[in-house]
């Protein structure tokens, strides 16, 4: 119920047939609140993660394994698995998986189609599917930007989180405006202030 302002960073590498991403969001109040990280590598599928990391406020970290010798998903929390049949990522992975995507074919991605991963969180798996809706201007740190807005919306008769997201063109298909709404009210918004290359 209360409104916070804060700042979140992610540093996404790749390179060598590895990439490495970290998301980082604080906020005035509390510090930290969200740690989410994915490393793995790249093969014929997109990316392939190996581990996804998330540490929330207030609560332990949480570990999903994604084990290429046996080909299965497993996690910290719980015990339930997942075979590991190839195209799988996690819930930090799959924006920049549909980036790649995206940058591969973009005369694929207009009005109306959809794009399907089999994505990995905390203790379970299930589909996503990403849905093209339109061209929107957005306004970011770097001005307005034209970008597609996609929605992920929760599965028929689930309670999932739903996210919009806005990929941009112009800026090598990057993010320029992602937001989660959670069944509980929950509503995190997060917009582009700026892009570093190093």
């Amino acid at each position: 119920g209360i409104a916070l302002a804060g700042e979140s960073v992610s540093a996404w590498r790749a390179g060598d047939g590895k990439y490495s991403l970290l998301a980082e969001t604080k906020v005035a109040l509390f510090g930290k609140i969200l740690e989410q990280r994915s490393d793995g590598a790249v093969d014929d599928f997109g990316l392939a993660p190996s581990q996804f990391v998330e540490k929330r406020f207030r609560q332990d970290a949480a570990t999903t394994t994604f084990k290429r010798d046996s080909k299965t998903i497993v996690f910290s929390e719980g015990d339930d698995s997942y075979p590991l049949k190839g195209g799988e990522q996690d819930r930090n992975s799959t924006v920049w998986q549909l980036v790649s995507v995206a940058r591969a074919a973009p005369e694929k991605f207009v009005p109306g189609s959809e794009w399907t991963f089999f994505v990995a969180g905390r203790r379970d798996a299930e589909p996503w599917t990403f849905k093209v809706i339109k061209e929107e201007t957005v306004a970011t740190g770097q001005g307005d930007v034209t970008a597609l807005h996609l929605i992920k919306a929760p599965p028929p008769n689930k309670q999932g989180q739903q996210v919009d997201l806005w990929l941009a063109p112009s800026l090598e298909w990057y993010p320029v405006k992602v937001t989660f709404a959670d069944v509980d009210g929950d509503y995190v918004e997060q917009t582009l202030q700026k892009i570093v290359k190093k």
